[in-house]
């Protein structure tokens, strides 16, 4: 591999992984700590909102680490994968496709990122390649987009239960001041 084209994917390896390993830490150890992030879990719908946010926490900081190693690559994309579908169906889509306006911009951006990584491989520059663990192609690409497709189906179906309103019951209009 040319080496422009393994420092490239180890620059993506590392933003990628370091930013999912401070998100990670920020749900645990930031604002609102783990009941902070449990409570917001809890208000998107998710039962079981403690272990929803341990879950995310380990998540985050585990496929993070292994993306900045390089290690089980696409496995690590798919928990990456994962974790920005679960964001993006049910905390961004709403809101439409613009980050700004808390859409879902950023998690489509780094999910496309994650299965491209995965489909191009970690780079000579990881201990996959120091392992001679070559996952790439379709299959590698196809690794994180499935397995991160079948685990945000598993959790929704095991964990999610939206509150429903009531039929007849009129939406709240936002007041204008």
């Amino acid at each position: 591999m040319p080496e422009a084209e393994a420092v490239a994917l180890l620059a993506v390896r590392l933003v990628v992984g370091v930013t999912m390993i401070v998100h990670g830490y920020n749900h645990w150890r930031g604002g609102g700590r783990i009941e902070g992030t449990a409570g917001w879990f809890g208000g998107l719908g998710l039962r079981h909102g403690k272990l929803q946010a341990w879950m995310s926490v380990v998540t985050e900081i585990g496929a993070g680490a292994l993306l900045v190693l390089g290690l089980l690559t696409p496995l690590a994309c798919a928990a990456i994968v994962s974790v920005m579908l679960v964001a993006g169906l049910l905390a961004h889509r709403s809101n439409g496709f613009f980050v700004f306006k808390d859409g879902y911009e950023y998690v489509l951006v780094l999910a496309v990122v994650c299965v491209a990584l995965a489909a191009l491989g970690p780079g000579t520059l990881s201990v996959d390649a120091a392992a001679d663990i070559e996952i790439t192609g379709w299959a590698g690409g196809g690794i994180a987009l499935g397995a991160g497709i079948v685990a945000t189906a598993g959790l929704l179906a095991t964990f999610w239960r939206p509150v429903r309103k009531p039929a007849g019951q009129a939406e709240e209009q936002p007041t204008t001041a």
